[in-house]
């Protein structure tokens, strides 16, 4: 693959909208964060805030591969915490905390149901749907607006992603092998690539 493809992929990866954000001050600090990180070649995930032992601002981000190295998580927060600085985004001191999605990760683009279609998923609604607002099953990728998830042996439920308020893969023992699996692989190829 030439220089050229690999930066188009990169640009797409990095501009594929987030279709389940954060409410209120997580969004302010979300629409400062994510343009340094597409800068770096990383995109966002998610912002929690919590006040729990003081404040803490936890920042989810991820590789086009899905990885996040704790290199990675150290650039991130040394090129975040001056503009965050600047921005004054949240009152008072707090803790930045950068990490990766992690196994159980959030779902919050279009492509994240279908990258993980196979693996089990919690989603909950906005807004009940048929009586229920959380649904729990298998992923079956998406389907236009909607994904696609199998709660019973019947058929697909289909969840408009824009009305999702979260959504997010379930550990498994298929989930823990797959990534164990690729876990694996990048190290091959590091070593591959270091070895030149």
């Amino acid at each position: 693959m030439d220089d050229r493809s690999t930066e188009i992929e990169r640009s797409e990866f990095v501009s594929e909208p987030r279709l389940i954000t954060e409410p209120g001050r997580a969004a302010r600090v979300a629409a400062v964060a994510e343009p340094v990180l597409a800068g770096l070649g990383f995109r966002l995930v998610r912002v929690r805030i919590s006040g729990f032992a003081g404040c803490t601002v936890q920042i989810m981000a991820e590789r086009p591969d899905g990885t996040m190295t704790i290199e990675d998580c150290e650039a991130v927060s040394r090129a975040l915490s001056p503009v965050f600085d600047v921005a004054d985004l949240i009152e008072g001191s707090y803790r930045l905390e950068i990490s990766s999605p992690g196994i159980d990760r959030p779902l919050v683009r279009r492509s994240d149901f279908d990258r993980y279609a196979g693996h089990v998923a919690q989603v909950e609604m906005q807004a009940p749907i048929e009586g229920r607002r959380r649904f729990r099953g298998e992923l079956n990728g998406t389907d236009g607006e909607y994904a696609r998830i199998r709660c019973d042996a019947a058929s697909d439920t289909l969840l408009r992603i824009d009305d999702m308020m979260e959504a997010k893969l379930v550990l498994t023992d298929a989930l823990i092998s797959e990534a164990l699996r690729k876990s694996k692989q990048n190290q091959s190829k590091e070593t591959t690539n270091g070895d030149r």
